[in-house]
């Protein structure tokens, strides 16, 4: 008997996959974990039914992150990964050598647990002295330390159960307050084939709270569309300014210096949501 795992991205479409072995299947204190082997896409994190990273995949999600906004801003020492508690975001920031400390805040301490065993190549950074790992509420955490980090990364799920929160004005007003004077931040930001109004209300709120807001996408292939947006809010630091000569060929299978502007040219249906 094959068994097969199926993701209903909308009432009516969804992706599905053969399963090889299933790791992990529990209910946390806060959403259904599932870290199961697939055929397709190697080992794969799912959340409330919702594929969050794999194997084969990952590292397009996770590049895209954290490069953009860390080639922008040109010195960032002290960063904050609200949500991203498999570690894939942590790896690449630790590409970075001016980034003196990382600190990871994840409301599920189960993620952290279960990725470093079944997911240890995404999560090999986060035992690295440089990172600082708190289970806790990303959003009281924002709250809680005002004018202290030089940039925020928002790798949450979609919005839904605990992540509902980080999808709102108050959260954007949170992270300006955190971040000191030349800050920056960046948020994944959903599919505009079947989330559009997403896309269009986070940009609105951004914008009420930043004075440069930029929205870039990548191709994701487990994600909804395979097409993800991202949005940046800065206070200073204009990504479509940066010289992409000073950007440094590092490690990346995705993003790359010539990628860094390219990734903000939208597709006119996109590019109309974000006016």
């Amino acid at each position: 008997m094959e068994l097969w795992y199926t993701e209903k991205q909308t009432p009516t479409y969804g992706i599905t996959m053969k399963v090889k072995e299933t790791y992990v299947s529990e209910q946390t204190e806060f959403q259904q974990l599932d870290m199961i082997e697939t055929e397709e896409f190697g080992t794969m994190l799912v959340l409330d039914g919702m594929v969050m990273t794999t194997d084969k995949d990952e590292w397009v999600y996770h590049e895209m992150v954290a490069h953009p906004v860390l080639y922008t801003h040109p010195n960032p020492r002290k960063v904050l990964v609200v949500g991203g508690g498999d570690g894939g975001v942590i790896r690449e920031i630790l590409k970075h050598p001016n980034v003196e400390k990382a600190v990871l805040v994840d409301i599920d301490g189960k993620v952290i647990e279960y990725s470093k065993k079944y997911l240890p190549q995404i999560a090999c950074g986060l035992e690295d002295p440089r990172v600082e790992v708190i289970v806790n509420d990303g959003f009281m955490h924002i709250h809680d330390h005002k004018n202290e980090y030089d940039v925020v990364m928002v790798d949450s799920t979609e919005p839904v159960g605990p992540a509902v929160n980080l999808f709102t004005r108050g959260f954007y007003q949170g992270i300006y307050d955190a971040l000191k004077e030349d800050g920056i931040f960046v948020a994944q930001t959903d599919n505009p084939w079947f989330t559009p109004e997403l896309i269009s209300n986070v940009n609105r709120d951004v914008k009420e709270v930043f004075p440069i807001v930029r929205v870039f996408w990548a191709n994701v292939p487990t994600y909804p569309s395979g097409l993800w947006t991202f949005t940046m809010g800065s206070k200073k630091y204009d990504p479509l300014e940066v010289d992409e000569s000073s950007i440094p060929e590092i490690d990346t299978k995705y993003y790359s210096p010539r990628l860094h502007k390219a990734a903000f040219v939208l597709p006119k249906f996109v590019e109309d949501l974000v006016k």
